[in-house]
């Protein structure tokens, strides 16, 4: 071997790298500590970016293409090495092969449950777990945040890593949405598209990652918060409450028996409701249309009833009027011998 076969071989004239392995982030080319050959080839594969460091710092990138490496092709280098009128020897230089095609199918998830302040619920605890595609678009921040000086920084070195980070992300960005838990529980791809913006700059500011597509499968809640969901639900399926209480009172009257008094309770309580909604109207009218036939107003215009007009405008005896007043169950005043009702009390014993 001669010596220009000894140089020869001690100088990269090409540098290039395929990827056979489809989980490789990033690649550190092995150099062996030769150096680089002024007019080296660099060729750069689709879905590739390199990246060069010298003296521990970032100099010149290349997207996909064959380079020639030359002083005009690499300014920030030259600059670092103090190249001022050019380089003619070979020079020692890092070159990092970053993948920068998209990333698909990454499983994360909530490994504790993720307290949120819900404006229906007040303090809820989701659990929640999804996919996620990514792809680096900051080819310098990534080396220097995720990768550093790894050789063969791989994709299951970062995953737990990774997955730990967009939880932490999609707890504040959730905190900061304000999104209430019965949508959380219930629109996964809307939800998932709108925490996008959200997630995204600082998955970029941090890691120099972009998200594409982050998409929540599953989002569970208490079972206290999945109860009040299904009444939701029930109450919008039932619709007019009056159609529902007169189908269940028909059902009732066909079965018989128990079948026919359970089903009349509800219907019972839904006549009498609206037997007091009425009286209450009624009594408004008559207040409307023939306000001398009230009792006198008290001192300060408050308008009271006597135990007998409050009997007759509720269409039963005095007696009965007495006995709830006794029981403490209707609010009157007693003045000497005789009891006063304000109106505004009866109206809320009505209510019940």
């Amino acid at each position: 071997m001669g010596v220009l076969d000894f140089i020869k071989n001690q100088l990269l004239e090409i540098i290039e790298w395929t990827d056979d392995s489809r989980d490789t982030l990033s690649y550190r080319y092995p150099d062996d500590d030769k150096e680089i050959k002024n007019g080296a080839q660099l060729i750069v594969r689709e879905s590739q970016m390199v990246q060069f460091v010298a003296a521990g710092k970032y100099a010149d990138a290349f997207g996909p293409g064959k380079h020639t490496l030359t002083t005009e092709n690499i300014p920030i280098l030259s600059t670092i090495l103090g190249w001022k009128y050019g380089f003619k020897s070979p020079f020692k230089c890092d070159v990092y092969y970053v993948n920068t095609r998209l990333f698909t199918g990454n499983k994360w998830g909530t490994s504790n449950p993720v307290m949120m302040r819900d404006k229906d619920f007040g303090v809820v605890r989701l659990r929640a777990f999804g996919t996620y595609d990514f792809r680096i678009n900051d080819v310098p921040k990534f080396l220097k945040e995720v990768a550093g000086t790894d050789q063969n920084f791989r994709l299951d070195e970062f995953a737990d890593t990774m997955r730990s980070r967009i939880v932490s992300v999609f707890t504040e960005a959730l905190a900061t949405a304000q999104v209430p838990a019965l949508d959380v529980a219930a629109r996964y791809s809307e939800l998932g598209e709108a925490l996008l913006p959200i997630i995204n700059p600082a998955m970029t500011g941090k890691y120099g990652l972009e998200i594409t597509s982050f998409v929540l499968e599953n989002v569970s809640v208490p079972p206290e918060v999945e109860q009040a969901i299904d009444k939701r639900s029930s109450m919008s399926v039932i619709g007019n409450l009056n159609d529902y209480v007169k189908y269940q009172m028909g059902v009732g009257m066909g079965q018989g028996g128990d079948g026919a008094a359970a089903a009349a309770a509800p219907a019972q309580m839904a006549i009498g409701f609206g037997m007091a909604q009425e009286l209450m109207k009624g009594m408004q009218a008559q207040q409307a249309a023939a306000p001398a036939a009230a009792a006198p107003a008290a001192a300060g215009g408050i308008d009271v009833l006597t135990p007998e007009q409050a009997a007759q405008a509720l269409g039963v005896s005095v007696e009965d009027v007495m006995a709830s007043i006794n029981a403490g169950e209707l609010k009157a005043r007693k003045i000497g011998n005789a009891y006063r009702i304000a109106r505004a009390a009866l109206e809320e014993f009505l209510r019940g």
